[in-house]
């Protein structure tokens, strides 16, 4: 049975797209079954892997909605092992809509329930807010992984995070576990990113991943050709971090 990661952070431009789509397909070179679930309305994972949003008729608000089944809303991608239920600028009407629906925290942990024996693992790229979507995927994810980007303001909001996490354990989810704190767009000729990593290692020890993502300029090429880091140029940095943190990964659930 699949393991649902979510990755989270309300904050914006931290790398949870980025990470979303580099870390499903290094787990897919890897040889692991993943499917990756674009739950952001600006669908970037889904453009990100080379598939034109405009395009898209079923994907994650078609999930929410119930509307359709499921495996009807999978798409496969360029990367070997990994699909893809694509988002479309459609999904930001889910939250108004789903406000007056019944069990509205349930309504993708019940929808992709039967997608969970094909896959290893089952990732799910967040919108940067606290709102319903991102509540839909801590409610439905076994653990999440949060992106912290090695800047000033990298740990504001952080706390907030943290506290909506425990309510989501306490309320909907019990089972919902911390994967790892991620630290992105390291560079270590700044002092500042050093500081940041040797806070939030001094903070939160063992719950920090070991691999850093480094500030790379292939990884910010990459999505603009449709592409993963791995299939864009895999000898890059970008792609052997996120290689690296996707080791750390199975050998954490193995």
């Amino acid at each position: 049975m699949g393991k649902i990661i979510a990755i989270a952070n309300q904050k914006g431009g931290v790398g949870k797209t980025t990470t979303s789509v580099n870390l499903a397909a290094s787990l897919g070179v890897l040889e692991k079954k993943v499917l990756l679930i674009d739950a952001d309305p600006q669908a970037n994972a889904t453009s990100g892997l080379g598939i034109d949003v405009e395009t898209v008729e079923s994907g994650t608000y078609q999930l929410l909605e119930h509307s359709t089944n499921a495996t009807d809303t999978v798409m496969q991608t360029g990367s070997p092992n990994l699909d893809i239920i694509p988002a479309h600028i459609d999904l930001v009407a889910i939250e108004i809509e789903l406000v007056d629906q019944e069990s509205r925290e349930y309504m993708l942990k019940k929808a992709i329930t039967p997608l969970k024996d094909n896959y290893d693992y089952i990732l799910i790229d967040c919108a940067p807010s606290l709102g319903l979507l991102t509540l839909n995927a801590l409610t439905a994810s076994d653990s999440v992984i949060i992106p912290i980007q090695c800047e000033y303001f990298a740990l504001e909001g952080l706390g907030k995070l943290l506290n909506t996490i425990k309510s989501v354990q306490k309320i909907h989810n019990n089972k919902l576990d911390i994967e790892g704190l991620l630290l992105t767009m390291y560079d270590s000729r700044l002092r500042l990113s050093n500081q940041v990593v040797e806070e939030v290692q001094k903070h939160f020890d063992e719950m920090v991943f070991e691999t850093i993502i480094q500030r790379n300029v292939r990884l910010s090429e990459a999505p603009s050709y449709g592409e993963s880091i791995i299939n864009y140029d895999a000898g890059s940095k970008g792609a052997s971090n996120y290689l690296s943190l996707a080791h750390e990964i199975i050998k954490k659930n193995s």
